[in-house]
């Protein structure tokens, strides 16, 4: 596939295919992962994979109680999913065989963007191979709690800018549509 191919046919995946990705393949596209741009060339990823089904499936249920009890700090945005977070069935990881949370090394100004230039090579390369993929914003809350990174052996410093699943699509992607480029100036 193409770069601009894959760009432009790259969407969020919600429905995935009971099916694990072989380690080597995870590992490939971590190295796309490490191979994005970062300020000044400080690389301040760390990554934590994630295929056991059950914590995947705790982490989840915790994320949603976390979100429900704190749906007011957010200034109402996660409101209008109290319905769904609500849902003893739903998953917030969509059932993947694979989270890759992205940490990134706060003393490192740039982590933030430079970690989420990381997510998109990430996802970039495994939609290349077949493999879909969606940034889970819904875990971000967790997974920069004590426990939880305590329980990953997070360092201290680190904080999760990209929570990724993985997997292969049970179904076709969604059609994208983009407008065009907003321009607000172009100066010559």
């Amino acid at each position: 596939m193409e770069l601009i191919e894959a760009i432009k046919t790259r969407r969020s995946v919600r429905s995935y295919k009971d099916e694990p990705l072989p380690e080597q393949t995870v590992r490939e596209l971590l190295e796309a992962a490490t191979w994005a741009p970062s300020s000044m060339n400080n690389q301040p990823w760390a990554f934590v994979v994630v295929q056991d089904r059950n914590y995947m499936k705790d982490l989840s249920d915790r994320a949603k109680k976390f979100l429900l009890e704190r749906m007011d700090l957010f200034g109402g945005r996660y409101r209008r999913y109290a319905g769904t977070l609500s849902d003893p069935a739903f998953n917030i990881f969509y059932n993947a065989p694979v989270l890759v949370l992205i940490y990134g090394n706060k003393e490192v100004y740039s982590y933030a963007g430079d970690c989420s230039m990381a997510a998109l090579n990430l996802m970039l390369a495994a939609w290349g191979r077949g493999i879909g993929s969606c940034w889970i914003g819904f875990a971000t809350g967790i997974g920069n709690t004590h426990e939880v990174k305590a329980e990953l052996n997070v360092p201290e410093g680190y904080e999760l800018v990209a929570p990724v699943v993985l997997g292969y699509p049970a179904g076709p992607a969604g059609k994208g549509v983009r407008g065009e480029a907003k321009i607000i100036n172009w100066l010559k």
